[in-house]
């Protein structure tokens, strides 16, 4: 079922997304469109810390007005996943700083490359300590690293996708993790190489890979177009990457399909003025 009243030139394709991603360097820069050595990353992964620990406070790790004062010692670890991550920037900026362990899946070679050899240097302490990676060398928390389409990604069965490493903690019991779910699901800036029906599937899937712990959500982060002039939704097709940016109530009504409920959404501040509004959405 398709959001858009606005006919769009043509569809994402995942293998031109692909290639496009091939020849971009597996670096911030490069997944960042060149924003990668200026401010933008530092106030982006603040941004993304900010919004999850609004909405999940127990991973907050100080004493804190947000952090609940009954937070059991031993608590259970918590698991998320990183779909589209690229060479890592979100696991390593955002995600470890406040989960156990993080699933990291990319289908861009390069990237995932990049991403293997930054997170087994931080675990042997090959990385200086503003680089390296929270918790690997450690080995208190993990980050496991699978190649593969968000089309073929099952988040409770990744059988399709190919698995590279896990770096870090190693849980004793690790049948344990099978089917476990995921406490935080985060997309960002990769949802628009999905179709409409992918999109919708894809956060079928998510919804059931939720565990039942009542804080767990899903965040999509992403550039939004604005609607047209009476508010329908709009989606505008980018035919260098292949991919579509999708209105406001484009992601709107694709998440009503999907059966999911939006519990916040906020506009990312600080960002560069020439480039597209982003915005986060919270989602159980």
């Amino acid at each position: 079922m398709s959001a858009s009243t606005v006919t769009v030139s043509a569809l994402p394709d995942v293998e031109t997304g692909i290639e496009y991603w091939n020849t971009q360097s597996a670096d911030y820069d490069g997944v960042l469109g060149g924003y990668g050595t200026g401010t933008l990353p530092r106030v982006d992964a603040l941004g993304s810390r900010l919004f999850l620990l609004n909405l999940f406070p127990e991973l907050s790790t100080i004493s804190c007005a947000i952090r609940p004062l009954n937070v059991p010692e031993h608590k259970q670890r918590i698991r998320a996943l990183d779909v589209g991550a690229g060479v890592g920037r979100v696991t390593s900026d955002v995600l470890l700083h406040l989960v156990d362990d993080v699933v990291v899946l990319e289908p861009v070679q390069p990237f995932i490359q990049k991403a293997l050899e930054s997170a087994r240097a931080s675990e042997s302490k090959n990385l200086p300590a503003y680089k390296s990676w929270p918790g690997l060398a450690d080995k208190s928390k993990s980050v496991t690293l699978i190649q593969g389409t968000l089309q073929d990604f099952e988040p409770l069965a990744p059988h399709r996708c190919n698995f590279l490493d896990r770096i870090g903690y190693q849980n004793p019991r690790p049948q344990d993790e099978i089917g476990q779910g995921f406490d935080v699901i985060w997309c960002q800036w990769c949802l628009g190489h999905l179709t409409d029906p992918d999109l919708v599937t894809f956060f079928q899937r998510c919804k059931e890979a939720l565990t039942k712990n009542p804080r767990s959500l899903i965040v999509v982060k992403e550039n939004i177009c604005s609607d047209d002039e009476n508010g329908a939704p709009v989606e505008v097709f980018d035919e260098q990457d292949s991919s579509l940016t999708r209105s406001d109530a484009a992601w709107k009504a694709h998440f009503k399909v999907a059966g999911l409920e939006l519990v916040e959404e906020k506009v990312q501040d600080g960002l560069p003025d020439e480039l597209y509004i982003v915005k986060m959405y919270a989602l159980r």
